[in-house]
């Protein structure tokens, strides 16, 4: 790697952070439109919060395909597409006359146009960087941590200022605005830019020689799809039904509200913790690790009673739950070929979404049938313990004489 591309790595984690802080940021707006829509259009709130879910599933089918367009075509002429049909997703939404029509709208096109830039952005950023990778990874996931800090209150100001029509597109404008430009700057690690380099940058022929079916069949890669879609499923329903079990413990809600802001803020230092921990230790050490403290942390928020106890639990909770995310990355660039890596971390983020669209429904299923959240704690702290249970399992795919031979 020439000096000027050693310096350019750093401007392809800048625009990664700033895509994905802008994407995250503008799907889970929705939550704050939701009441306004609601009382401008008379659609049930569960109508409305249906497009978030259809949103979550348009996100785990679409990951694995952009990703592996991105293999196909290079990142950049993908997550400009993402970009694109994110803002015309959001743009349409904003006009839809229907519950349907908006459910169909904002969950397919705007999740979908979503998925166009977290694992092509993941793969972009592993394959520029060999030293310092989880760093880069994890600061590229903290743009999803600021999202709560910038893009909801944007999104909260402007829908009190306007109507939630006019609020949404100024959204999408926003959207265009920023993650346009910010797309262009995208460009294939150095390694992939010529053929000829792709063998000897996957670590020697064994790797390279490997088909995509014989990849996305290996016991490594099923095992990190089961291990994250657990890791997943076992901080979903805390993320989602914590504010409203504090509600449940006597704490007001606009009180209870401030929890999230505490995990957002210890999950920004996560990702960054995570990611200097990574470097220096291993990143499967380290999630391993981090898997067995997440499942306890979950379990923990049944002994939380008052604000001060919940902050605390939050603050540990999001500190290891966003702190984890990044080292999947980092684990498939270290194990798998650099040529197929949108379409492993495409399959790692499918799992992974698909682990998210559990929390909501299970959460609201055991509450109304058990009047209370203690079952939901006690399943994360189970579903936590699996994660571990399985990563500890994965074996590298690359056989150790190859690496060595490569070292």
């Amino acid at each position: 790697m020439t000096k000027l591309q050693s310096h350019y790595r750093w401007v392809i984690v800048a625009a990664g952070g700033l895509l994905s802080c802008v994407a995250i940021g503008a799907m889970f707006s929705l939550p704050v439109f939701l009441q306004p829509i609601s009382h401008d259009t008379g659609w049930s709130v569960a109508g409305i919060s249906t497009a978030m879910t259809i949103a979550f599933l348009a996100m785990a089918l679409g990951s694995m395909v952009w990703g592996n367009l991105s293999d196909r075509y290079g990142p950049r002429v993908v997550v400009l597409s993402g970009s694109v049909i994110l803002a015309a997703g959001l743009a349409l939404a904003s006009h839809a006359s229907s519950l349907l029509m908006f459910q169909m709208v904002f969950g397919l096109i705007v999740g979908g146009g979503t998925a166009g830039i977290f694992a092509p952005m993941m793969a972009a950023v592993t394959g520029w960087f060999d030293t310092h990778r989880s760093l880069a990874v994890s600061l590229v996931s903290a743009g999803m941590g600021v999202a709560p800090m910038t893009m909801s209150p944007l999104a909260g100001w402007l829908v009190t200022t306007y109507d939630w029509r006019s609020a949404m597109l100024m959204i999408a404008v926003l959207a265009a605005v920023l993650m346009i430009p910010a797309a262009l700057l995208v460009r294939r690690a150095p390694a992939l830019q010529s053929p000829a380099s792709k063998t000897t940058e996957d670590n020697g022929a064994a790797d390279g020689d490997l088909t995509l079916g014989q990849v996305l069949r290996s016991p490594a890669f099923i095992i990190l799809l089961a291990t994250n879609f657990f890791c997943c499923a076992t901080h979903a329903g805390p993320i989602f039904h914590t504010v409203s079990y504090a509600v449940t413990c006597g704490i007001p809600l606009l009180t209870a509200v401030s929890i999230y802001s505490v995990e957002g803020l210890a999950g920004l230092a996560g990702r960054l913790g995570f990611g200097i921990m990574g470097d220096r230790f291993g990143a499967k050490r380290v999630l391993v690790l981090g898997l067995l403290v997440q499942a306890f942390a979950a379990l923990g928020f049944l002994v939380a009673r008052d604000l001060g106890t919940f902050y605390a639990v939050a603050a540990l909770f999001g500190f290891i739950y966003a702190g984890v995310m990044p080292l999947y990355s980092v684990i498939a660039r270290e194990n798998f070929p650099l040529h197929m890596m949108g379409t492993v971390i495409g399959g790692i983020a499918m799992a992974g979404s698909l682990g998210m669209s559990t929390g909501p429904l299970v959460g609201g299923l055991i509450f109304d049938l058990f009047d209370g959240y203690r079952w939901l704690y006690v399943g994360a702290w189970a579903m936590g313990l699996g994660a571990v249970l399985i990563a500890l399992t994965f074996r590298p795919l690359r056989r150790p004489q190859v690496v060595a031979a490569t070292a």
